[in-house]
């Protein structure tokens, strides 16, 4: 069977990595990839988002599957592209249709479907420009902090948390009046604060049947213990350590199972990946978050610790015929640290040339902005490769991944050297 990935991210390289040891592959084709997906596959210089291109690309190489890695094409409606096209209603596309992709994509319709189906979250109100005022008022019945949430898409970085009331008074006007997060922000959701420990949970399902994959806790800020600016992830780690049990149990009945019923509840048609962002508080689960696809850098933990043929999922899925099937896991952790631009999440250069990939031993580097330039590794975004390893603990597989980080540099390389500090 000949397969594409559409994305050029970690979490793309990382799934291609996977899919290529499948022994149901014919061809894996990438669009666009990166510089290590051309490693396990081809590479095809096309716009994710353009959906002609991706049909033309389809149709030319045979394509039997099609995979989508990133949020933008699902909201856009990549699926029902294909759903509405006769060359290509009957190629199953892995990743929901625009309805449900609004998971991901409109805070407010993901906290109205986790209130219908009884799905613990934090309590919400949503405001435009035109209930301002009501705004304001709802925050003053609040203690800090003050979670606002830009109901669209913003790139991960529609989330302010603000412990001022006045601060938080006027970033929601920032946000509501002035558009600081364009069309994302022309709504606003505002909930309470959760405080705990936060993880993610992911769930491959064609609609009725599920697996759970391996779960994950990634780290988020730029800065040691934590600290400082929101970034797409500077690590990862899986499985989570504190989850015995129990606490799998009551995921799966409090939040994995209601979301899997509601959609047919609601008649949402979903295939595809459903990214369950948790906290967990004295021992009681909420959902934070739905992402309709796989977290990054997450991916890159995840997909090492699948035993089973991931594609023969797929397939499945693709096929509503998943309850088919069930899931075998490693039993080794599998941790990643990612190396990032200088100056990233904020300005930074690319076109840096990678040193010493390959030095790398029994760590595996997933490519996430990286391309390559007169026969050279470059940099060519923020986060540029995560290098993840296996161990008997996450301890283990964190000490190999640092050791292998350094026998790699570019130009003002970053990391962290704190990931799962908090375990």
């Amino acid at each position: 069977m000949n397969v594409l990935i559409l994305g050029s991210g970690g979490r793309e390289h990382a799934m291609a990595w996977k899919i290529a040891q499948s022994k149901l592959l014919t061809k894996l084709f990438i669009a666009p990839g990166n510089a290590g997906t051309k490693e396990v596959g081809t590479n095809l210089e096309i716009n994710q988002v353009d959906f002609e291109a991706v049909k033309s690309a389809v149709l030319k190489n045979n394509i039997k599957l099609v995979i989508v890695g990133p949020e933008n094409p699902l909201v856009k409606g990549v699926h029902d592209f294909f759903l509405n096209d006769n060359e290509l209603k009957n190629i199953p596309v892995i990743g929901p249709q625009k309805y449900a992709a609004q998971l991901e994509g409109s805070k407010e319709f993901a906290k109205e479907f986790m209130y219908r189906h009884n799905i613990p979250t934090a309590a919400y109100k949503s405001f435009t420009t035109e209930n301002l005022e009501d705004g304001y008022k709802f925050l003053e019945t609040l203690t800090p902090p003050y979670v606002l949430k830009a109901d669209g898409l913003a790139a991960g970085k529609g989330v302010l948390i603000l412990n001022d009331l006045q601060e938080a008074k006027d970033e929601l006007t920032e946000m509501l009046a002035n558009k600081k997060f364009g069309a994302a922000s022309s709504k606003v959701v505002i909930e309470e604060f959760l405080t705990g420990i936060e993880l993610s949970c992911f769930v491959l399902t064609d609609g009725k049947s599920y697996v759970v994959l391996p779960s994950a806790k990634d780290y988020k800020r730029i800065g040691e213990g934590d600290k400082g600016l929101n970034t797409g992830g500077m690590g990862a780690v899986s499985p989570v350590p504190f989850l015995n049990e129990e606490l799998i149990e009551k995921i799966e009945t409090q939040v994995i199972k209601p979301t899997i019923d509601g959609f047919q509840k609601d008649n949402i048609p979903y295939v595809g990946f459903v990214f369950i962002g948790l906290i967990l508080d004295k021992g009681e689960i909420k959902v934070i978050e739905y992402n309709c696809r796989m977290g990054d850098p997450e991916t890159e933990v995840v997909m090492p610790r699948i035993e089973s043929d991931f594609l023969e999922l797929l397939i499945a899925a693709g096929n509503k015929e998943l309850h088919t099937k069930s899931i075998e896991l490693k039993k080794e952790s599998a941790c990643t640290v990612m190396l990032v631009s200088g100056g990233y999440p904020e300005a930074y250069e690319k076109g840096k040339e990678i040193f010493g990939l390959d030095k790398v031993e029994n760590s595996i580097p997933f490519h996430a902005g990286t391309t390559t330039k007169d026969g050279k590794v470059v940099t060519n975004g923020g986060r540029v490769i995560a290098i993840t390893s296996y161990g008997n603990n996450f301890n283990e597989a964190l000490k190999q991944s640092y050791k292998n980080i350094e026998k790699i540099s570019f130009d003002k390389m970053n990391f962290r050297t704190d990931i799962g500090f908090d375990l």
